[in-house]
């Protein structure tokens, strides 16, 4: 009785700390949703390779990333664009220009509280892909209340 109450306990456990997924896009829907994000430029394919991983602090792969090391690996594959590891020191690179003369491949920072920063890389449209604590990677508009109100600066590299 014993041991089924605790393989009972441990499955619960297991499975109920578990957040469901978000559904992963297909690439028309891509298409559909985010018409900026172009295949012959890769950033469709990008994206879509990289949509859904987990946010992990510190995180550099598919296993878990966190906002810089994305950036830092998109801008990579995409521009062969070197970036620093950290977004202190990303918002460093480059020239500070206007949100209203982003361009896509712009950096995009986020003050989301005293002391922390976001990064994310500009797609067009108002609009972000960045690895989000809460859901991953994903695109977000820059229009959503919270990065209305969080928006710093937006940095060119490239």
């Amino acid at each position: 009785m014993t041991r089924h109450f605790i393989s009972i306990f441990a499955l619960l456990t297991l499975f109920g700390c578990s957040s469901p997924s978000e559904p992963q896009l297909t690439k028309q829907e891509i298409s559909t949703q985010h018409p900026q994000l172009s295949t012959s430029d890769g950033y469709q394919d990008y994206f879509q390779e990289w949509q859904g991983v987990p946010y992990k602090y510190g995180g550099t792969s598919k296993q878990g990333v966190d906002c810089s090391a994305f950036t830092q690996d998109a801008l990579g594959s995409l521009h062969q664009q070197w970036l620093p590891r950290t977004t202190q020191y990303q918002v460093e690179t480059g020239v500070k220009v206007s949100l209203s003369n982003a361009k896509k491949g712009d950096l995009i920072f986020f003050k989301t509280s005293v002391k922390v920063r976001h990064v994310g890389v500009y797609i067009g449209n108002r609009e972000f892909m960045h690895a989000s604590t809460s859901k991953g990677v994903i695109i977000s508009s820059l229009d959503n209340p919270y990065w209305k109100k969080a928006f710093w600066q937006v940095r060119r590299v490239l």
